[in-house]
């Protein structure tokens, strides 16, 4: 008893200490509190290494024997940008490379911070599976809430209506009114508890029973009191089998004149073994939470790749679109010098004389129209500059990043090499055994098989073997009439010859002098099984549903990848065709002028020269920019996105980029002393976006 009350004063003082441990852990971190528009200095930003804890472990006894029965503590998200965004400030913008971009989007996205919970909850799937409960489910959906690159109300797509923003999971049906659809997945016979159960009952009962007959007693009011201290052990097996083992004990003292001891002590024991003979019996029934769990594990391993491949996909989208608003805001920054010049050149001839007025008037129009164009673009790059800051950080609203501009660094280029041109069927076929929707739902046709197979076992009866074996144990002092050479008591060896105490209960209890053993079988027959024949029947259609679903999204990948193909030429094409286009225009604009300087040509002429290299020098961005999405487009409908990018999954699990992405096929912008911020190819860089239409001489019409 002394060693039992050392033991639980050191329990309860380590828990003392436990919990201000996590009361001190859980305190919130001023860093990650504190309000966005207040940057903390350089110096006070605290790189946290990630760490990725396994949750379907469970915590150990040990050291502390009360660490199971208190809370697991979570760390609180991280809010403040990785470092990796100081890295491409300079002198107040962002300077971004599309493998910057991606590296940071892999470290701070919000929509792979959220996804990147998925994978812990499944841990505490499988944890709550291994101790045979039933599994709660994973969102395995997509989490959109990133805007921008077709994403987010910036072009398809929204935000899930699941835990986090996640859309529905794996199965292909969708749910019915109110959401009540519910699936047979897991359904079979009830799991024993595979966690040991220990259980006690501690009391202590006075009671008084006024008696009508004092024959049996001695007496007309019954007194007594009772201390009970019984436990019981419990624990399910995967086999169907389930122990139970029970210790008792009593200790009673009453006023009867003629119980043979005051007090009583009585001790006994059973242990009692229950195997499942039909329906629960084997490891198939047994297990399958653990095998659901470990599969819905997969199936979230899988989905959070899938989330790195839409994430990754999205954010070449946005680059390649903040690319687009950048070229196409010096192409309207061009247009209007030329334009602009084209007003200065006429007033100039209208006060000479060899010029109509008219002609200004109508250069005026011209310049307010490209001065439109041109704020239309600067508004259209502001929004895309915004979007890729809020795609690539925690926190964009900083101070340092909120008011940076953003200038890409990389260029558009046209591959010299066709991507069209591999084997269309053994793509298709790499699709359909890689994409990350494809194992999930192949994984979830898994589950369903299994449940088929436990809802089938259910249907059977319920029919359990049973062995038990026990036995019981008696002391306590004799009373005057029953010790031995009393008067009053009996003789040997009816007689109680001694005073005896718990030991000597125990001692008789063990020796098998008092055995209680047995067998039985526990038969329970539904006579018509309705409910268990639905869940069958229904695991069945289930089952045959998802094959057709599996069928349905194979043919769906084959047209996918077709499509994605045809718009990687279609594109191709008409970045070749806006090529020549734009050719075309600036030599017919360069003819225009040489023809408006012979006075062979008029005002008008030249303007729509000028409109017409515009409008060429617009198709030109956007067939570029649209052939690089149609690239993008194609790695992920094959699922060689993260191969083609020398992006490692780990790296994105961890939110920590140790090996940066290396983007192919994508040109550096070349530096210049005219763009400093983001310089546009030169028209002798084959193959990449075309240089800016040269500025034209003065035009002074010859007179006739």
């Amino acid at each position: 008893m002394r060693l039992f009350r050392w033991f639980l004063t050191a329990s309860l003082l380590t828990s003392s200490f436990v919990l201000a441990q996590d009361a001190t852990t859980n305190t919130p971190n001023p860093s990650s509190t504190k309000a966005p528009e207040q940057k903390p200095a350089q110096s006070e930003i605290i790189t946290v290494r990630p760490h990725k804890e396994d949750y379907s472990k469970p915590v150990s006894h040990i050291p502390w024997i009360i660490k199971p029965y208190m809370g697991r503590p979570v760390p609180e998200p991280v809010m403040v940008n990785t470092p990796r965004i100081d890295q491409v400030m300079q002198d107040g913008k962002i300077m971004l490379s599309l493998n910057d971009a991606i590296s940071l989007a892999l470290e701070n996205n919000l929509d792979l911070a959220i996804a990147r919970y998925n994978l812990d909850i499944a841990d505490t799937d499988v944890l709550r599976a291994k101790a045979g409960s039933s599994t709660r489910g994973v969102a395995s959906g997509l989490v959109q809430g990133t805007p921008g690159g077709g994403v987010g109300g910036f072009g398809s797509g929204a935000s899930g209506a699941g835990a986090g923003g996640t859309t529905s999971g794996t199965g292909g049906a969708g749910t019915g009114a109110s959401g009540l659809v519910q699936s047979t997945v897991g359904t079979g016979s009830a799991i024993p508890s595979f966690d040991p159960i220990l259980s006690g009952t501690l009391s202590l009962e006075h009671a008084s029973f006024p008696l009508s007959n004092s024959v049996t007693t001695g007496t007309n009011k019954l007194q007594q009191n009772t201390g009970i201290a019984n436990f019981n052990y419990f624990q399910g097996f995967k086999t169907g089998t389930t122990m139970d083992v029970a210790f008792n004990n009593q200790r009673q003292i009453t006023n009867s004149l003629f119980n043979s001891l005051q007090p009583s002590l009585n001790s006994d024991f059973r242990v009692t073994v229950r195997q499942s003979l039909l329906q629960g019996f084997g490891l198939g029934p047994n297990m399958r939470f653990i095998r659901i769990a470990n599969n819905n594990r997969k199936i979230s391993n899988e989905a959070f790749k899938l989330q790195v491949i839409t994430t990754v996909s999205q954010i070449q989208n946005i680059y390649w679109d903040l690319v687009n608003a950048y070229e196409n805001m010096k192409v309207a920054e061009r247009s209007l010098a030329l334009a602009n010049k084209t007003l200065s050149d006429n007033r100039k001839q209208v006060e000479i004389g060899t010029l109509a007025p008219i002609e200004i008037v109508r250069a005026e129009s011209e310049a307010s129209s490209r001065n439109q164009d041109l704020i239309v673009a600067q508004t259209n790059l502001q929004l895309q500059q915004l979007l890729m800051k809020n795609a690539i950080t925690r926190n964009s609203r900083e101070p340092g990043i909120a008011a940076a501009a953003v200038i890409p660094t990389d260029t558009m280029q046209l591959n010299t090499a066709d991507e069209t041109s591999g084997n269309i069927d053994q793509m298709i076929n790499d699709a359909i055994n890689e994409r990350p929707d494809m194992v999930q739902t192949r994984l979830d046709l898994t589950n369903r098989d299994i449940t088929k197979k436990s809802a089938r076992n259910a249907l059977l009866p319920t029919t359990d073997f049973l062995a038990f074996y026990g036995s019981s144990g008696l002391a306590g002092n004799p009373t005057s009439s029953s010790a031995c050479g009393s008067p009053l008591a009996p003789a040997p060896p009816n007689c109680v010859g001694f005073n005896s105490g718990w030991d000597f209960a125990f001692r008789n209890a063990l020796n098998n002098n008092n055995p209680d053993y047995g067998l039985g079988l526990q038969l329970n027959i539904p006579l018509r099984n309705r409910s268990a024949q639905a869940d069958q029947v229904r695991s069945e259609l289930e089952y045959r549903q998802a094959e057709l679903r599996l069928a349905q999204l194979q043919n769906q990948v084959g047209i996918e990848v077709r499509n994605a193909q045809f718009t990687v030429e279609q594109n191709r094409a008409r970045v070749v065709a806006a090529q020549k286009g734009r050719e075309l225009a600036l030599q017919s604009l360069s003819a225009e002028q040489k023809k408006y300087a012979l006075g062979a040509s008029t005002n008008f002429n030249v303007l729509q020269a000028q409109r017409d290299m515009t409008q060429a020098e617009v198709n030109m961005v956007a067939a570029m920019a649209a052939y690089e999405k149609s690239r993008v487009e194609l790695d992920r409908v094959t699922a060689k996105t993260l191969a083609r990018l020398n992006i490692a999954i780990d790296d994105a699990v961890l939110g920590e980029v140790r090996n940066k992405p290396a983007v192919p096929n994508v040109a550096p912008a070349p530096q210049g002393a005219n763009n400093p911020d983001m310089n546009i190819p030169n028209q002798n860089a084959p193959q990449s976006m075309p240089a800016p239409a040269p500025e034209p001489a003065p035009q002074t019409p010859q007179t006739k």
